[in-house]
């Protein structure tokens, strides 16, 4: 697996914004990425100092409109804290 494909979007919302705060930030990795592949490539991609790297599932939604009926793929976020000093610039700003 390529460095650069374990990353995938990040996570913009309102808590993740909060997060910020204390110097975390989250992203959307891919499913079969592990830590230390996660740590790799924040740091070479944003080169920054990762402390500790924390990852979740996030399950999928149903969805429906009438009997039509679906869900929504699940998915693989990872918490990201870096260093005391370190930033990331993509989210400045947001």
């Amino acid at each position: 697996m390529h460095i650069y494909e374990v990353l995938r979007r990040p996570v913009i919302t309102e808590k993740n914004t909060d997060l910020m705060a204390q110097n975390k930030y989250v992203f959307e990795v891919m499913k079969r990425a592990n830590k230390a592949q996660i740590k790799a490539a924040v740091e070479k991609a944003f080169k920054v100092t990762v402390v500790s790297v924390n990852v979740a599932m996030t399950p999928g939604k149903s969805t429906g409109y009438g009997r039509l009926k679906g869900q929504s793929p699940s998915w693989k976020k990872a918490i990201v804290t870096l260093r005391p000093g370190d930033k990331i610039e993509i989210f400045e700003g947001v």
